[in-house]
């Protein structure tokens, strides 16, 4: 399923279909996203969000379909490339390096294309690794590695931004914070797909809700058509 976004589409996904070894995991996704817009996948555990995600990175046992970025291509092209057109992908597992400190951490990602943010602006958006920058990744709060983990990707010079339950075993008020620095993020222009399952969270930030069930998008909901269609997405969401 894929509905045609009223912005310039930056993103393009049709028939995408995934595989971990014999597991047959996406069967046919699609969807789209313009330019500038912030667009959640939404559905129960298991039904192939996060696999979508590695999908569009490039980074699944094996993938067929199409997914264009750009207008271009990436479907039979390695992560590597993918990830140099403009895509960063942050996991929900965060993957911050323990042994390494803040800065360290920021600065491993290597800068893909030119337009990034520089470490102040970081900085600037994250004062509490400016305040952390010499700490082990280790002795970081959860809230504060996620910050670190969207942080990182910043500097890449990506302009869509994947990320992977941002706000997964967060205390309220960091997943608030975390919520205004997407805000923020999505007015300074980068493109953001969003996988949460916290979806009181996802409607207060996001433009539109694509809705997966057993590894197809079935439904896509407008923020502004939320409020009427409340009893569809808890059945689909199972809250």
């Amino acid at each position: 399923m894929a509905d045609a976004s009223p912005r310039q589409t930056l993103l393009k996904v049709e028939g995408l279909q995934a595989w971990y070894g014999e597991s047959h995991i996406l069967h046919g996704v699609g969807f789209e996203i313009g330019r500038g817009e912030l667009v959640t996948l939404l559905g129960r555990n298991g039904v192939g969000k996060t696999t979508t995600l590695r999908s569009i990175m490039g980074i699944v046992g094996k993938r067929s379909g199409s997914v264009r970025f750009e207008g271009q291509e990436t479907v039979g092209k390695p992560s590597d490339i993918i990830a140099r057109l403009g895509i960063a992908y942050c996991p929900e597992e965060r993957g911050i390096f323990s042994s390494l400190n803040v800065e360290e951490n920021l600065m491993l990602p290597p800068v893909v294309k030119p337009g990034g943010m520089g470490v102040d602006e970081i900085y600037t958006l994250f004062p509490n690794l400016k305040e952390r920058r010499r700490s082990q990744g280790t002795k970081l709060s959860g809230g504060e590695q996620q910050m670190l983990a969207i942080g990182r990707i910043l500097r890449t010079g990506a302009n869509l931004l994947m990320l992977d339950e941002p706000t997964e075993g967060l205390a309220p008020v960091i997943v608030q914070r975390i919520g205004e620095i997407i805000r923020q993020l999505k007015q300074r222009g980068f493109t953001i797909l969003l996988v949460e399952q916290n979806f009181h969270f996802a409607a207060t930030v996001a433009d539109r809700h694509y809705v997966m069930e057993d590894g197809r998008v079935v439904d896509m909901i407008a923020a502004a058509d939320v409020d009427k269609n409340v009893g569809k997405l808890q059945a689909y969401l199972g809250v």
